[in-house]
């Protein structure tokens, strides 16, 4: 296929990733970046690649989701994880770096590669005759918001992320949970986690004290008015929960044939049953702060949060009805969409997908199939994870929730992460792209 350049619109994790995984194959590519000429309401520095949270990468330990998922990339020829392990701060088992260095050297690398050209302004038409990566991230301009949504459809776009979090269904106390739906109608889809009067209570009181996370002020409007935080709405009196999403009527406790007092329902959120969502726990509380408050609820004591919950403005398209698993375009093949604009949540998440874009972008033009990875690799399992069918999509991490259970039972949890490791990193020795 004779190309003679590939764009690239937006120049964060996702995109600066794409550009180089193109560029390196010799493929000129024409990087857009709105900086310095227009900031979203959330940057400040006019380089490319621009850290705007935590410094942190997550671990390195190949039994931690994200510590594999960067190994991988490493053996994938991932630039930014390459620049980010020679900018490193001192951060214990994880990979933390100098933002301002780690961007710095980003746009170094980027501006310095003969075969991309930077270009600053802000996209508002995307030129559907060319191939076209969009990797612009949670705060998608409002010009090219529109543009996006004209393309995919309204319906497939969504504001802002309001989810509740995701436990890991092994992690479960099965001895104090229950399956089944209310009334015992319906499929029993539900696991039922019954609270008596003082566990309620208890748990109620720290639920309303606890601490908050902080909102951009452009944040707030938006995101209250479509969806109230839990602990906002259990801040209306002790009892509320009770007659909203903790209401237990239509359930007995098998362990004590009686109504509880309250109840928390978790309804399965993948295909393969290993990843459960708290019912009506949209919540804005810090992460630590969940991990406390959830875990007294009766048999989440030893809970795997895979994903906390999150309240922010997050533009990102369903990804499930979409996308190939080769992050194109279902309708369009021209158009390839990366980062967290694709639901991937995370920065090394970001980056991840900006790579499996730019090098099945490659291949495309080189007349070769898709690149696909195993579902039992961290990188092909999430690219699977936000492709797959899911009528609940909601931005996701890597975790080992959404790999493939292991053929035989490993109790211990750290033997268990670090034999799907294992499997993970010898289907990756085995790949080429």
């Amino acid at each position: 296929m004779k190309i003679e350049h590939v764009n690239v619109i937006g120049g964060g994790l996702a995109g600066c990733e794409a550009a180089y995984q193109i560029a390196k194959k010799g493929i000129k590519v024409k990087l857009y970046e709105m900086k310095p000429i227009k900031y979203s309401p959330a940057h400040s520095n006019q380089d490319l690649a621009e850290i705007v949270c935590s410094n942190s990468f997550k671990s390195n330990l190949l039994t931690n989701a994200c510590g594999l998922l960067k190994e991988e990339m490493r053996m994938l020829d991932s630039l930014l994880i390459r620049i980010a392990d020679e900018t490193a701060v001192p951060a214990g088992q994880a990979l933390a770096v100098d933002r301002e260095i780690f961007s710095k050297r980003v746009t170094e690398a980027i501006r310095n590669n003969p075969n991309i050209e930077i270009i600053n302004e802000e996209v508002t038409e995307i030129p559907e005759d060319e191939i076209t990566i969009i990797a612009t991230g949670p705060l998608t301009s409002d010009k090219l918001f529109e543009e996006i949504s004209r393309l995919i459809g309204g319906e497939k776009l969504h504001f802002y992320d309001a989810a509740a979090p995701i436990i890991e269904k092994d992690s479960i106390d099965m001895n104090i949970a229950f399956i089944g739906d209310r009334y015992g109608k319906g499929e029993a889809d539900y696991i039922n986690l019954p609270m008596n009067k003082e566990e309620y209570e208890n748990f109620w009181n720290e639920l309303v004290n606890a601490e908050i996370a902080h909102l951009h002020e452009f944040e707030k409007r938006e995101i209250f008015e479509g969806c109230m935080p839990v602990e906002v709405m259990a801040k209306r009196g002790i009892d509320t929960l009770r007659y909203g999403p903790l209401k237990p009527v239509g359930f007995d406790d098998p362990r004590t044939g009686r109504r509880p007092y309250a109840l928390v329902q978790l309804r399965q959120d993948n295909s393969t049953g290993t990843l459960y969502n708290m019912v009506g726990f949209q919540t804005n509380l810090k992460f630590g702060e969940q991990k406390r408050v959830f875990s007294m609820i009766p048999g989440l004591k030893n809970a795997e949060f895979i994903k906390y919950g999150v309240m922010h403005r997050n533009t990102f398209i369903n990804s499930t009805k979409v996308l190939k698993a080769n992050m194109q375009m279902r309708e369009k093949d021209n158009i390839f969409f990366a980062g967290q604009i694709t639901g991937v949540e995370g920065y090394v998440e970001s980056i991840a997908s900006g790579m499996i874009a730019g090098i099945n972008v490659v291949r495309m033009i080189e007349g070769k199939d898709k690149f696909a990875l195993p579902t039992n690799t961290m990188l092909g399992a999430l690219v699977n994870y936000v492709v797959t069918p899911n009528d609940k999509f909601q931005p996701m991490n890597a975790n080992f929730g959404i790999l493939p259970k292991l053929d035989c039972m490993i109790r211990d949890k750290q033997e268990r992460y670090r034999k799907l490791a294992e499997i993970s990193i010898k289907e990756m020795n085995q790949l080429k792209t």
